[in-house]
């Protein structure tokens, strides 16, 4: 993970693999007053990778304030095993591992990115995206503690199931008002071969336990940048969002983030992409307002920590934008055409 260290503006921590060829130049017209990282001053190294090589990483990243503080951070780490991680740093460059959750721990595959939530009650959850063994499927699971460092040995229950058509992962969750609200990543498994196809489906909670499915809220569009997937990583308080998107299957682990703005009044939970090109050479960018930030305002650059995974990536595709579809239903392969490459 990296630290952005300038001032004024945001602090971005990324979980990096090595750059492996020339990325594409950014398109930042559309994300000038959007917290992104790189945007000027040194970057440090706050969690290195596990070690050098392909499949090396520490990313997918999550971040959290604690009560005294310090900063929180949940993520992934790729080596010889998947697991997730959950650590402490008083100042946003060193970090203090507090909790591992393997993939043998959590009964899955494989693990993603986590979501690193605390509750009204003080209650520490911990959103899991784990593989199913011997399939395509992930679903997403909760953890519950009193402390972060419990969440390591604290038994998962499911939450977003997914179902033999949709695999889910990488959920977004945040409190809003009384109840608590999410975004997934969904993954069509109709077509073998074809899985790493993603959309983004909204739900919303009265306790962050239970769920109900609102629909598909952002999708790729044909012929453009993100033609492959969308998968959003981060939302601001006032409903603007970073994602991640490809090309093609091939672009599969080297996504870019692109922005989106929520859809007209009166159109639903929807988001429309902005602009024709991704804004920052990074993935799974993370957005967290800074304690002392007025946190009311999402334009605000000195109210941001960012988290962010970097890759190389190819050149930059054009498309047009489309409206989104929005419906009460679970999602499913038949109700998100236009996502495949």
């Amino acid at each position: 993970m990296e630290t952005d260290t300038h001032r004024p503006g945001p602090r971005a921590a990324s979980g990096t693999r090595p750059r492996t060829g020339p990325a594409s130049a950014p398109d930042r017209t559309a994300g000038d007053a959007f917290p992104l990282p790189g945007a000027g001053g040194p970057v440090t190294v706050a969690v290195p990778a596990p070690g050098t090589g392909a499949q090396r990483w520490a990313g997918a990243p999550s971040a959290h304030w604690d009560t005294d503080g310090s900063l929180l951070l949940a993520y992934r780490v790729r080596a010889e095993e998947d697991y997730n991680v959950i650590a402490r740093s008083p100042d946003g460059r060193t970090f203090t591992t507090l909790a591992v959750l393997t993939r043998d721990r959590l009964g899955a595959a494989m693990v993603e990115r986590p979501a690193l939530v605390r509750t009204d009650g003080g209650t520490w959850r911990l959103y899991v995206s784990c593989a199913t063994p011997g399939s395509k499927h992930w679903w997403v699971g909760v953890t519950e503690a009193p402390t972060p460092g419990g969440l390591a040995n604290a038994p998962v229950r499911p939450v977003f199931e997914g179902d033999a058509r949709t695999a889910v992962k990488d959920p977004v969750v945040r409190r809003r008002g009384a109840g608590w609200e999410a975004w997934l990543c969904c993954h069509p498994l109709d077509e073998p071969g074809a899985e790493d196809r993603m959309f983004t489906a909204y739900a919303t909670s009265p306790d962050g336990l239970r769920w109900r499915w609102r629909g598909t809220v952002l999708t790729g569009r044909p012929g453009a940048w993100d033609a492959r997937g969308a998968r959003l990583t981060s939302v601001l308080p006032d409903g603007r969002a970073a994602y991640d998107g490809r090309a093609s299957a091939e672009e599969n682990w080297f996504e870019r983030t692109g922005l989106a703005r929520p859809s007209e009044p009166g159109q639903g939970p929807g988001l429309a992409p902005v602009g024709d090109a991704p804004v920052c050479d990074v993935r799974y960018l993370d957005v967290l307002a800074l304690p002392q930030g007025d946190t009311g305002s999402s334009t605000k650059h000195g109210s941001r920590t960012e988290a962010t995974s970097c890759a190389p990536r190819p050149s930059q595709l054009r498309g047009t934008r489309r409206r989104l579809p929005v419906s009460d239903a679970p999602p499913s392969r038949g109700s998100h055409r236009g996502r495949a490459g």
